[in-house]
């Protein structure tokens, strides 16, 4: 029987960060749980190719809107079951195992968030998303979304917009949505850059303008 995960990741200018997501994502492959990898790229400029051609990754290619980097990766995939990941995304060891279990379960699941940094700010922020989370069934794709290729295709997939594709899919997903019982870790590079109160008021403010209808498209520009 072959392994009946596909593992989706959209990337653009991600060389740095994507290994560190490749070296958790062995774990699956040693265990026999993943079917393939598939990254699509929208425009890099940088080593991501390369990086994902030696790791044995199917690759594709177009415009740079996240919602349409991850189609056209479930497009391509083969797999019952798919998981989509972030390319800074960092693995938990035992990740498959939680997988495994919950596509035992069969609903679709996400992982609690963490970032790659201490202190009370970063404990809010992710306090925050894993709050959201739980109460408004709104993970972020920061956070990774498992889902079989069944339950993918009856909400119509994502949808191909530059922001908010995760909320849109979550929406659609609902009550549905279950936590998996692990961390995964995320970059804190652009909360660092930008200041965490300051990033973390930009994000909450885009997510209630999407809400009240607002254009993904300009909500990018914002962004």
């Amino acid at each position: 029987m072959r392994a009946r995960l596909s593992v989706i990741v959209p990337t653009r200018d991600a060389a740095v960060r994507l290994p560190v997501l490749l070296s958790g994502l062995m774990e699956g492959v040693e265990s026999g749980l993943i079917r393939e990898l598939i990254v699509s790229d929208g425009g890099s400029g940088d080593a991501t190719a390369r990086i994902a051609e030696e790791a044995g990754a199917l690759w594709c290619e177009g415009p740079p809107s996240r919602g349409g980097q991850l189609r056209r990766g479930a497009e391509l995939a083969g797999g019952e079951w798919l998981l989509f990941l972030h390319a800074d995304t960092g693995l938990p060891v035992g990740w498959s195992g939680a997988v495994l279990t919950q596509m035992s379960d069969g609903r679709p699941g996400y992982f609690r968030l963490a970032f790659d940094a201490r202190g009370l700010a970063p404990w809010l922020v992710a306090g925050w998303a894993n709050l959201r989370s739980r109460l408004f069934h709104l993970p972020y794709g920061d956070q990774g979304l498992l889902i079989s290729r069944i339950d993918y295709d009856a909400v119509g997939g994502y949808l191909d917009i530059p922001l908010m594709e995760d909320v849109a899919m979550a929406r659609r997903l609902g009550a549905r949505l279950s936590v998996m019982p692990l961390t995964v870790l995320t970059s804190a590079t652009r909360y660092r850059r930008e200041g965490w109160l300051r990033r973390g008021a930009r994000n909450l403010s885009l997510l209630l303008r999407y809400l009240a209808g607002a254009d993904p498209e300009d909500l990018r520009r914002r962004y």
